[in-house]
């Protein structure tokens, strides 16, 4: 037995936030009536608890457990919109990907049958070509990872959004950040016309101190990103503001670089036949406990960057993109939207 890792402890605990959020998979109607008018509620107090996970972890950039926490609450809040709760990756419980169709036999399956598949499912990290905790989607020129995603044989991709986090070297990260997400976004609109393409970036409050300029800077240009005709139909810039005294310092702890020949659909993790050790329950209390406290400064960005607008109009896309007959729990959430 292998001994968890700092992702594989994030996701237990990631996992009770979420279910502390959603009882038995139920969740409250995001869309309000204010003055009038419809609008989407995302839920920031539990999107701030997912973003002390990795502080509390100390996790690196290598460890992938930072931009995973935005992975989460992403997925979460699709579900929350009324989406197919199987269909939106990453999944609330592993594994985190599985094909729909395959979701659909497990629900047709005898009980004794089908007590015996999801045992096999979920006992390795992974299965290959079948179950994954990321997977590649193929674009106009080249296979992308994508960080949450919505998707089903029938429909192919029809949201595609791919989250960035800073928390440091600001400088010496955005334009970089930047460049790819540009290049990303051609190639997967290029090939996915009708997928709601989307792309949220987190950086940290302190940017506003120590690099003001770049923050003007990148606050003008993801809003373009989100302007182009072949580029994002949605993007985002979320402050997290959390004390110094949590700070990790990874200045030469860079992210691997992604490999483009990557087969496409789910990725095999490199401990794919080795079984985990599970992680204790009450070390899971004690980190729901001792959470550190992470702030979403949403009223220092720009109104059109904020999440809000930014799964509003991810939700609207796929629903405009589609036939009513698909997606019915979304449209009637948004339909009736409390006052």
């Amino acid at each position: 037995m292998a001994e968890p890792t700092a992702k594989d402890k994030a996701w237990v605990i990631f996992d009770r936030i979420i279910a502390d959020a959603s009882p038995l998979g139920i969740h409250t109607n995001p869309w309000r009536l204010v003055d009038d008018k419809r609008q989407y509620v995302p839920d920031i107090t539990t999107l701030e608890r997912l973003l002390g996970v990795p502080l509390y972890l100390k996790a690196t950039v290598r460890s992938g457990v930072r931009a995973l926490a935005l992975d989460v609450w992403l997925a979460y809040e699709l579900r929350r919109a009324g989406f197919e709760p199987d269909a939106v990756w990453p999944r609330p419980s592993h594994p985190r990907i599985l094909p729909v169709p395959i979701t659909k036999l497990l629900e047709a399956l005898p009980k004794a049958e089908k007590a015996i598949l999801i045992q096999r499912l979920t006992k390795k990290t992974s299965i290959s070509g079948v179950t994954s905790s990321s997977a590649s989607i193929l674009g106009k020129n080249y296979l992308k990872q994508v960080d949450v995603i919505m998707t089903d044989w029938a429909t192919g991709p029809e949201i595609l959004v791919s989250t960035k986090r800073m928390d440091s070297s600001y400088g010496k990260n955005a334009a970089n950040r930047i460049e790819e997400s540009y290049g990303d976004a051609k190639n997967l609109r290029l090939r996915h016309p009708m997928a709601a393409l989307g792309f949220l970036i987190a950086l940290r409050s302190d940017i506003l101190v120590k690099e003001p300029l770049i923050f003007d800077w990148l606050t003008d240009l993801v809003g373009k990103l989100g302007q182009e005709d072949d580029a994002y139909h949605a993007t985002s810039l979320l402050l997290m503001d959390y004390g110094d005294d949590l700070a990790i310092d990874d200045e030469d702890d860079d992210e691997e670089p992604e490999n483009p020949l990557t087969p496409a659909g789910p990725e095999p993790e490199p401990d794919e036949n080795e079984d985990i050790e599970d992680v204790p329950s009450d070390e899971i209390d004690r980190a729901l406990q001792e959470l550190p406290r992470v702030t979403i400064q949403e009223e220092l960005v720009e109104p059109h960057l904020r999440s809000a607008a930014f799964i509003a109009n991810i939700v609207n896309r796929a629903l405009d993109a589609t036939p009513i007959t698909l997606h019915r729990k979304a449209r009637l959430l948004r339909k009736n939207a409390a006052g």
